[in-house]
């Protein structure tokens, strides 16, 4: 029994660290939706270093590897998603839970992660099987005509050579999924899905309620730590240090002792802590371009030419401001995000 107990301590102890490495992947795949992403220059980079001392047999099945897993459709994220959440779930379950219903926490806030965590299930499975909004030679002529072209980031008469077809404003082309997609934000590979018009509302709950979950459990992992150590009186004891001197408690000694005698919720607690940081900066971002009716393409393509505006350079050197003109007020913008106005034309025909 020690042994299998020793072996489940350490399976998840790998499991929560393995998902401080996967947080790092995930700030790189929010790039994902991009020609050239942060990650593709990375890997490059990296690749040009270890060239000289790697084989180049081993180059290019690692290539072929890497190409496969981030530059094509694949369940990998999906599994290591669901695995991420089974972990930190079963750690909230397995102590925390237990813990904080000893101590006479409300029963109803030990509940909550839980509700959070369905309501987000569900937000996945929408978002993960929802038409993006895929551009086909039936509903093409109609989506043309949702948008207006703004002559800068989207020029009249470009044909994706893929699709062979004129692009609608505000679409692009996913290599990832071989489609075009109406008002194209980006690739997630976390739900193995594009993000566009039709299921944009799916994916900004998704986010949400994921990161209220992390918030949730960080802030009752927290609470039962600082409950823990107010009940043992702790903070006004000593200890007696490596030169043999008494020294008052203090909060480096207290998070050491709080590590070795609950390593697996303190290692979580980091976790949880640092995905509510990412997420909830991430969260305020697409909160940002909802607010704003912009997509995450249409940011990135506007930042290459400067911070707030585009310079083009028009008949005899006249220089043009680039101005969003698909932001409609705070309002009208979010409800274009709810409420796609492609749905809105397809009420109209029926």
């Amino acid at each position: 029994m020690p042994l299998i107990w020793l072996g489940m301590e350490f399976l998840t102890l790998f499991l929560i660290y393995l998902c401080f490495v996967l947080t790092a992947i995930a700030l790189l795949c929010i790039c994902t939706g991009r020609k050239e992403s942060c990650l593709a220059r990375s890997v490059n980079g990296a690749s040009q270093v270890l060239s000289f001392v790697i084989p180049t047999r081993l180059q290019r099945v690692t290539q072929k590897a890497l190409h496969r897993l981030f530059h094509t459709r694949s369940c990998l994220f999906v599994v290591l998603h669901v695995a991420l959440q089974a972990a930190v779930y079963g750690e909230y379950t397995w102590e925390v839970f237990v813990y904080c219903w000893e101590l006479q926490f409300h029963l109803l806030l030990l509940l909550l992660p839980y509700l959070l965590l369905a309501g987000n299930m569900g937000c996945f499975i929408l978002c993960s099987q929802a038409n993006p909004g895929i551009i086909t030679k039936s509903n093409h002529a109609s989506l043309v005509k949702i948008y207006a072209y703004d002559g800068v980031l989207f020029q009249k008469g470009i044909v994706c050579p893929t699709c062979n077809m004129e692009k609608p404003a505000r679409s692009k082309h996913c290599s990832f999924c071989s489609i075009c997609v109406h008002r194209f934000d980006h690739h997630c590979v976390w739900v193995n899905n594009c993000i566009g018009a039709l299921n944009a509302k799916y994916f900004f709950l998704y986010l949400f309620t994921l990161t209220a979950m992390a918030a949730t459990v960080a802030i009752i992992t927290t609470a039962f730590l600082i409950q823990v150590v107010l009940l043992s009186n702790m903070m006004h004891g000593s200890y007696i240090d490596d030169e043999g001197q008494e020294r008052a408690v203090e909060i480096l000694f207290l998070i050491q002792h709080l590590f070795l005698t609950f390593p697996r919720i303190v290692f979580m607690l980091g976790f949880v802590i640092l995905l509510t940081l990412v997420l909830g900066a991430y969260c305020c971002f697409n909160l940002y371009l909802a607010l704003t009716n912009q997509t995450s393409n249409e940011w990135y393509k506007s930042r290459r030419h400067g911070c707030s505006h585009h310079l083009a350079l028009q008949p005899h050197d006249r220089r043009v401001v680039y101005k969003n003109i698909y932001s409609k007020g705070v309002w009208m913008n979010l409800k274009e995000i709810f409420k796609p106005p492609i749905v809105l034309e397809r009420k109209k025909k029926t």
